[in-house]
């Protein structure tokens, strides 16, 4: 038996709808917990996992990171698997290190870009919901913006499947596109959720704006169409630099990549 055999996914429409249907559950769970929070605006989520909103959100996103796991289980080699709590690790320190500096950024998604890029849209989508369902329990606050982190991954996967990190120029585009959209998203979270933002660096500028005469959600708002493309086009062109210097054999590894000819040079997977 082949090494490839081992890391293929079922190929019969019966296995194939089963996923797919498990991702739509899984996205739907994640989108729905977003819009109770923007819309009840819990004051006490930041109190910690122990309040009803906490457990609410915590239970809606885990739910939604556990559906969209399985789905996307049977397509992921064990490098992958190995691969998820490292990117979580990688996420949450970075992410706590400058968030604590003057710098306007986050990079608190390499990890979730990573897997998303070398695993698909999917798995990338559940790194980043993890990544905050991990992470809310050293700062509670980041809890609530698992749904923007799970839409990172899975816009970052979708650039990887349709051929944006084939030219090195195209990641940080995609990433700039992917801010904006992520920006937009955490905006009323930020605002309504727990009234501004985690960083340093970020919460003076909101503070500049608000300064101006500006809303919350409109400073909020402002500062994260400033911060937030910069960020990910900055963490795109880090994971395409790091996978780049990945030997092909290692990338080749990844179902994904191959089936998808995610990257320069190379070949589609034959028969997939």
């Amino acid at each position: 038996m082949s090494s490839h055999s081992l890391t293929l996914p079922s190929t019969s429409p019966a296995a194939a709808r089963k996923r797919r249907l498990l991702e739509i559950l899984g996205a739907l769970a994640i989108a729905g917990t977003y819009i109770y929070l923007v819309l009840n605006q819990p004051a006490d989520i930041t109190g910690g996992p122990g309040s009803a909103s906490a457990l609410i959100a915590l239970s809606g996103f885990l739910a939604g990171a556990i559906l969209l796991i399985v789905a996307v289980l049977p397509a992921l080699p064990t490098s992958t698997l190995v691969l998820i709590p490292v990117a979580l690790v990688l996420n949450i320190v970075l992410g706590q290190f400058v968030g604590s500096t003057l710098v306007p950024f986050y990079l608190d998604a390499i990890g979730t870009v990573l897997v998303a890029v070398l695993a698909g849209p999917g798995a990338g989508a559940a790194t980043g919901a993890l990544s905050s369902i991990v992470w809310s329990f050293f700062n509670p606050t980041v809890l609530p913006f698992a749904a923007g982190a799970a839409l990172i991954g899975c816009l970052a996967g979708l650039a990887a499947r349709y051929g944006l990190f084939r030219r090195f120029y195209l990641a940080p585009v995609a990433g700039f596109v992917t801010g904006i959209i992520g920006g937009v998203v955490s905006a009323p979270v930020a605002a309504f959720v727990f009234g501004g933002t985690s960083g340093v660096a970020t919460g003076a500028i909101v503070s500049a704006f608000r300064s101006m005469g500006d809303s919350l959600l409109a400073a909020i708002t402002k500062q994260a169409l400033i911060s937030d493309p910069m960020d990910k086009a900055i963490v795109f062109t880090a994971v395409a630099v790091l996978i780049y210097a990945l030997p092909r054999r290692a990338s080749l590894q990844f179902p994904f990549v191959r089936r998808h000819r995610v990257l320069a040079g190379k070949a589609p997977e034959q028969g997939a």
